[in-house]
Formats: structure tokens, sequence, C-alpha cells
């Protein structure tokens, strides 16, 4: 009776982890929280509005560009610091989870477990998208130039890039478990040296050559570089492929260590 029970729950175990599906479904989970509290997306907003506010009229004051011109240049950056500040924390969520228990209530669902992964990494598209545009809207009519191709385009590129962050994010939270310092440690000893080697707030052409020839190996650097010139509508400029390709590379890096530590985790 024992063989024969499991000879016909096999079957319907292997039917049911569908990843496709479990992917899907761990998507929706996730979006869930961010549908029912849009005031947490919002309040994230703070402090991309602070840097674009503060830093902006600095740089209008020490280049003497037109302010429309400075923030063609300033809110690419500012796009990407809202997905490096927001993914590259977003671990903390699932950190939280296995230190309450729900991660474990998770792992014994009939669910395939990369999907736990991709299907957190993928929830990052949309909060990035929402914030993305909410910023273009706001610098808008403060002389920051629209163009439809290079933002569609720059979006997506945005998503690519959140979801290999996010993915990584998430690796280092099941790499620390419930050592919260260790999570926190290891995101803001990495996030600022990347920040400020990536030219987002401050250019970099005069930078000590050591910093510079740093930043060409920064992934962060080509993204930056390549929204700046899909929001300046150059959208066959070099610096756009360079930048998908650190996207999608970063997007499969983050990936495969993600569904590697989460199928470890299990």
């Amino acid at each position: 009776m024992t063989a024969q029970t499991q000879t016909q729950t096999r079957p319907d175990t292997a039917v049911r982890a569908n990843p496709a599906r479990d992917t899907w479904n761990v998507l929706t989970r996730e979006l869930k929280p961010v549908v029912r509290d849009p005031f947490t997306l919002i309040f994230s907003l703070v402090q991309p509005l602070v840097f674009l506010g503060l830093f902006a009229p600095l740089l209008v004051g020490s280049s003497g560009q037109p302010v429309g011109e400075t923030l063609q240049w300033f809110v690419p950056g500012v796009l990407v610091m809202i997905v490096l500040f927001g993914t590259g924390a977003t671990g903390s969520n699932l950190q939280y989870e296995m230190m309450t228990g729900s991660h474990e209530r998770t792992l014994v669902a009939p669910l395939a477990r990369s999907s736990l992964l991709v299907g957190r990494a993928l929830k990052e598209i949309a909060p990035i998208v929402v914030q993305a545009l909410i910023i273009v809207l706001i610098a808008w009519p403060f002389g920051f130039t629209i163009n439809v191709p290079g933002l569609v385009i720059g979006l997506a590129l945005l998503a690519v890039f959140g979801i290999g962050l996010g993915a990584l994010s998430y690796t280092l939270a099941l790499k620390t478990k419930d050592r919260e310092w260790l999570f926190w440690g290891v995101q803001q000893t990495l996030i600022f040296p990347l920040l400020i080697l990536s030219g987002m707030l401050l250019p970099l052409d005069d930078a000590p050559a050591w910093m510079r020839a740093v930043a060409t190996v920064n992934p962060i650097n080509w993204v930056v570089q390549a929204e700046r010139a899909l929001f300046a509508g150059d959208l066959g400029n070099i610096t756009v492929l360079w930048g998908w390709v650190a996207a999608v590379a970063l997007a499969i890096l983050g990936l495969a260590v993600g569904i590697r530590a989460m199928r470890k985790s299990s």
C-alpha cells in the first residue's frame, strides 16, 4: 500500500511543480503588499527627490549650463540610483521572512525552488518602472526632455538591471540568514563605492586616473552612461550596447547564484 501511494503521489508532485506557473504565483504574491500599500513605494522616492533637488542646483552652478541640460545629464543617474538603493536592499525582506519562519513555510510548498528566487526578482520591475516614471514627470516641467523610444528602452534596461541586482541582494540575504547586521554591513560597504565610481551623481572626467580606471569595469557606470544616451535620444550610441551587456550579464549572474543559493537553503 505504501509503495502504491508513493507511486501515485510522485507524478502529481511533478505536475504541480511547474517553474513558469510557480514563478507567476510567487510574483503575484510579492506584488500584493506593494498594491495594498502604495504609500511605501511613494515614500521611497524621498531620497531620490532630495538628491534631485539638492545636487541638480549645485551642478547647474558649477557647470554654468542651463537647467534643462543639467537635468538631461543628472536625471538618468537618479533613476539608476533608485534601482541601486531599492533593489540592493530588498534582500532584507527575505531575511525578515527567514527570521520569522515565513520562508521555511514556502519551502515545503510544492513549488519549483527556482521560482522562489525568480519570482521575487521579477517583482522588482513594477516599483522600478513606477518610480522612474514619477521622477521623469517631476523633472519634465523644469526642462527635462522626454524621448519616448529612449524612455521605453531605458525603462527596460533599468528593469533588467534591477532583476540582477535584486537577485544578488536575495542571495546575500540567504547567505547571511539571521545575521541582519552582516547583510547591512556588506550591502553598505559595496553600495556607496559602486555609486561614486559610476559617475551617477558627479562626472568622473576630472577624477584621478585610478578612479576612472575602476569606473570602466564598474557595470553600473555603463548602465548610467547607457541611460543618459537613451534619454538624450542617442539610441545608436555604443554606450547603449555596453549598458545592455552589463545589465544582462549582471542579471544572468544574479539569477544563477541566487537560484543555487535558494536550492541549497531548502
